[in-house]
C-alpha cells in the first residue's frame, strides 16, 4: 500500500511585507514596532545583532531596518553580516541614527546599507522610504527570476540544437 501526502506549499500567505527592526532600547523597539504593525507591515523584532542573524535563520523578512548603535554588533557591522551571505544579499537595510552622527552615516553607507534615517524622524517619511526599498527590491527580485527562466530557456535550447547536429551528423553518414 502506497501512502500519498499532498503536496506541501510552503509559501508565506500572508502577502504583507515582513520587517525585522533591532534595537536595543525597549520603548524605542516597542515604538517603531507597534507603528509598523499599526501600518499594516508584519514586524519581527531583535535586541542586537546577533539576535538579527538568528532571527534572519529563522524567518523570511523583507526589509531589515536597525539602529545603528547596537550592543555587541554594530548596525554597520550587521548590514556586513547580512551583506555577505548570499541568501541574504539582497534585503534592504535601513538603518536609524542620530543627526549629528554623520560619521556613523558614512560608515553605514560604506558598509552597504542602502538607507539610513535621521532621527528624529516621521513615521509617514519612514513608510514612504520603506515601501520605496521594498517595491524596488522585489522588482529586482522579479528581474532575476525572470533571467534565472530565461538562461534556462538557452540551456534547453543549446541540447535541443546539440542533438539536432547529432541527429543531421548521423543522417549524413548513413546518407553516404
Amino acid at each position: 500500500m502506497e501512502i500519498r501526502f499532498p503536496p506541501q506549499d510552503y509559501s508565506d500567505p500572508d502577502p504583507r511585507p515582513r520587517i525585522l527592526v533591532v534595537e536595543s532600547n525597549r520603548t524605542n523597539l516597542g515604538v517603531i514596532a507597534r507603528r509598523l504593525g499599526e501600518a499594516g507591515y508584519r514586524v519581527t523584532t531583535a535586541d542586537n545583532g546577533i539576535a538579527a542573524i538568528a532571527e534572519l535563520h529563522r524567518t523570511h523578512v523583507d526589509l531589515v531596518l536597525a539602529e545603528l548603535h547596537l550592543p555587541r554588533m554594530s548596525g554597520a557591522e550587521l548590514v556586513r553580516a547580512i551583506r555577505g551571505e548570499v541568501q541574504w544579499r539582497d534585503i534592504p537595510l535601513m538603518l536609524i541614527t542620530g543627526k549629528s552622527d554623520t560619521k556613523a552615516a558614512v560608515l553605514a553607507y560604506e558598509a552597504g546599507a542602502d538607507d539610513v534615517i535621521l532621527k528624529p524622524f516621521h513615521f509617514e517619511v519612514l513608510f514612504a522610504r520603506i515601501e520605496r526599498r521594498i517595491e524596488k527590491a522585489r522588482s529586482i527580485k522579479g528581474l532575476r527570476d525572470d533571467n534565472a527562466v530565461l538562461d534556462a530557456r538557452v540551456v534547453e535550447r543549446a541540447i535541443e540544437i546539440g542533438e539536432l547536429r547529432d541527429l543531421l551528423a548521423g543522417a549524413e553518414l548513413t546518407a553516404r
